[in-house]
């Protein structure tokens, strides 16, 4: 695919990698920065690691991809500094800035676009988009409204209803409902039947979700899940295959661009499903097929309802969508991910791969459309 320079900015623009954040999805967000980094065309793009601390200061970030990656033994960690890296206006540009206590400020220079890789709340929920709308900054991905709704699962679920999308039997359990009235929580669980999976409604990675078989495990799922979020979603089990398909924004006016489905097999009898580990740690837990063993109709229909999912939610630069596909042949839409994992190892990108699009290509082709995308309501 041929780039085509947004004629707005300079020849090199500057593009701020902020990762990290105050979720339990930190260290997720750091590896998927040190996957960015390592690909970006540095030759094309000058790059600045910014790392939010898990107190929520701001970093100048190392660029050593290595310091950022993830085993079974350790997970990465933005550290806090004594100097702080702030976001502000001097001059009429977008200036990076390093304040110290005792310290003249340090100017970092202008930038032309963020690229936020943060996965979770305080970053992929809409709240690090309002930051850098107010502050007038281009960035790549969804916007406020489209991200707050992707990370809520029962909100998305609502507009994905009224969209014409088919989802599964679930129910929205708030603080309120579990503290003054567990039993009449449990009641609801179990009309809808076991297996069931309880879920923080605002967390991402596979954090805090149980799989619960029957009543007796449903309290220890809802504490778990509340260690994320005091908000909850509990699904009813589907059957079906798990179907992913990956949805990149179309340029000007274009339709988005879906990938071919991919979908997740999980290693028998080490998980049981779709967990944390299987995700990041553990090498050969899960597997992609792309394209999915599907017949070319159910293909064509689970990217025509990847689209309609990305619209309903007003998403922009990238999405996954997740779908159920039952043996009746149903397809039921499970979630969408406004910043989905970006690792080269992630299915998101791996998808794009099998569909004709590189990963440094798939970087590049969001940062064009972030650069030549206006600031402001849209």
């Amino acid at each position: 695919m041929v780039i085509e320079e947004p004629a707005a900015v300079k020849a090199k623009p500057r593009v701020a990698i902020l990762f990290g954040g105050r979720s339990s999805e930190h260290a997720v967000s750091c590896v998927t920065a040190a996957g960015v980094m390592g690909a970006i065309d540095t030759n094309k793009y000058e790059v600045i690691p910014i790392g939010i601390a898990k107190s929520g200061q701001w970093v100048l970030a190392s660029g050593d991809t290595s310091q950022w990656s993830l085993s079974s033994t350790s997970l990465p960690e933005v550290a806090a500094s004594g100097k702080t890296v702030t976001l502000a206006e001097v001059g009429g540009e977008h200036q990076l800035i390093v304040t110290a206590p005792n310290a003249v400020p340090e100017e970092l220079g202008s930038v032309d676009v963020v690229f936020p890789l943060l996965h979770g709340p305080w970053g992929e929920d809409g709240t690090i988009q309002g930051l850098l709308e107010l502050s007038d900054t281009r960035y790549v991905g969804a916007g406020v409204l489209a991200s707050a709704v992707g990370m809520d699962k029962h909100f998305m679920k609502v507009v994905f209803e009224s969209a014409g999308l088919k989802v599964g039997p679930y129910i929205a359990v708030t603080d309120r409902d579990w503290v003054t009235d567990p039993e009449a929580v449990r009641k609801r669980v179990d009309k809808l039947g076991f297996p069931v999976f309880v879920k923080p409604a605002r967390a991402g990675s596979s954090m805090g979700i149980s799989k619960v078989d029957s009543l007796e495990g449903l309290d220890a799922a809802v504490e778990e899940a509340r260690r994320h979020d005091l908000k909850l979603v509990i699904e009813a089990g589907i059957v079906g295959r798990e179907i992913e398909c990956a949805v990149l924004q179309g340029r000007g006016t274009d339709a988005p661009r879906t990938s071919m489905p991919g979908e997740i097999a999980v290693a028998a009898g080490e998980h049981q499903f779709y967990d944390f580990a299987a995700k990041y740690v553990e090498d050969g837990a899960a597997a992609l097929s792309c394209p999915a063993d599907m017949p070319d109709e159910a293909i064509a229909r689970v990217r025509e309802l990847a689209a309609v999912a990305f619209d309903a939610v007003g998403a922009e630069g990238l999405s996954r969508v997740d779908f159920f596909y039952t043996p009746a042949g149903e397809l039921i839409i499970n979630e969408i991910n406004t910043m989905p994992g970006f690792t080269p190892k992630s299915m998101y990108p791996q998808m794009w791969a099998a569909s004709g699009l590189g990963y440094a290509e798939l970087i590049d082709e969001l940062i064009h459309l972030a650069l030549t995308r206006k600031t402001g309501l849209r």
